[in-house]
């Protein structure tokens, strides 16, 4: 017969206080206690999210209808398990926290605008799709659309179209990958057989002969381009703020970025999904082939695909990865936590910030504050 399991720790909320005054983590599910400090030293993301919700209950989280992933997440939080909080877990805590005025402190810019929510009493029915409720919102729905959840979220009613507004994030090399690589290989074929000009439609006299040597160049060029139109269309499009009484214009904003805000750790809304890619993929390959010649245009949007996979991979990495500190990747994660939790008008660059430096739209580092 197996021996019984040891007894569960019991831990006072003092004893509770004193640990987070040392800097330590610790999240309560009911009495539960769990000791999340190992994980957010590795993960700079998810250290704002989760520091955020130290010695709070997060049950509301969990269990907020409807949450198709509780289990996967009670699981998870389950090997971090380190005892109980004595006496009664509701009236022992004050809010539903254990609190403490000398917790650790962060830098207030990665500080996220994180608050516990009451889903019944929100300004949206969680228990239905939000995106027909948010129209409705209207000088309201920019502070909410930026107060974020860490839950997912339902867009539409059609389950199928539910399904198409979302995809794993290894939906994007599996399908553009081949596609870009098949439109290297033939573009450059094409210009390998030395009859491309560039101008040609407009004068004979100075086109421009375009060899296959400058294949490496015009690829080069659309991976450049697409770090612009990226930017560009995070900060112009993305970014913009619909009238207060258009509800149409709310819903678009929504559907397009508003809801990765609102669940930055969707993961199932973290790449664009194949369908509407490929509208917007068709788009950019017709509008180059009717200014540039065909190999010329298709190399360039060769490469500017290449620069689109590079750009959702990274996305989806600095929300979920575990980069090493100090190195490139860990410094645009930071960057684009500020972005989500702090300063969502600024720090529009994903996979480089190059133009935000060129816009002057950087977010500035921001000294520490000394913690005595």
């Amino acid at each position: 017969m197996a021996p019984a399991p040891p007894p569960a720790a019991s831990f006072s909320p003092a004893e509770v206080q004193r640990r987070l005054a040392a800097g330590a983590c610790w999240v309560r599910c009911g009495a539960r206690l769990y000791d999340l400090t190992g994980f957010v030293r590795h993960h700079p993301g998810g250290e704002q999210l989760l520091r955020a919700r130290a010695g709070q209950d997060v049950s509301a989280d969990l269990d907020g209808p409807p949450h198709r992933h509780s289990d996967n997440a009670r699981r998870w939080l389950e090997q971090y398990y380190v005892g109980d909080l004595q006496g009664d877990p509701q009236g022992s805590v004050e809010n539903g926290a254990v609190t403490s005025a000398g917790a650790q402190k962060t830098d207030p810019a990665m500080e996220p605008k994180l608050k516990a929510v009451d889903w019944d009493k929100d300004l949206v029915d969680w228990r239905k799709p939000l995106l027909w409720q948010v129209g409705h919102l209207g000088e309201k729905y920019d502070e909410w659309v930026h107060q974020p959840v860490t839950r997912p979220i339902r867009l539409f009613h059609s389950d199928l179209v539910e399904a198409l507004s979302k995809t794993v994030w290894y939906s994007v090399p599996v399908i553009w990958v081949p596609l870009m690589l098949y439109l290297s290989w033939s573009y450059y074929q094409t210009l390998a057989q030395g009859n491309v000009r560039l101008f040609a439609s407009f004068t004979t006299e100075y086109s421009v002969a375009m060899p296959e040597s400058t294949f490496p160049g015009l690829f080069v060029l659309g991976l450049l381009l697409w770090s612009l139109v990226e930017y560009l269309i995070h900060r112009f499009l993305f970014h913009m703020k619909p009238p207060n009484d258009s509800y149409y214009l709310i819903m678009l904003h929504f559907v397009m970025h508003g809801q990765h805000h609102k669940a930055p750790f969707d993961e199932s809304r973290l790449v664009f999904p194949p369908v509407p890619a490929s509208l917007v993929i068709a788009f950019f390959y017709v509008f180059l082939r009717l200014i540039l010649p065909e190999a010329v245009g298709g190399t360039v949007f060769a490469g500017g695909l290449l620069g689109y996979i590079i750009y959702d991979m990274i996305h989806y990495y600095l929300h979920f990865g575990s980069p090493h500190k100090g190195s490139y990747l860990y410094n645009l994660k930071a960057h684009h936590v500020k972005h989500h939790f702090a300063h969502q008008q600024s720090g529009f660059g994903i996979s480089t910030k190059f133009w935000d430096h060129f816009f002057h739209t950087l977010i500035l580092e921001e000294p520490h504050p000394k913690i005595q």
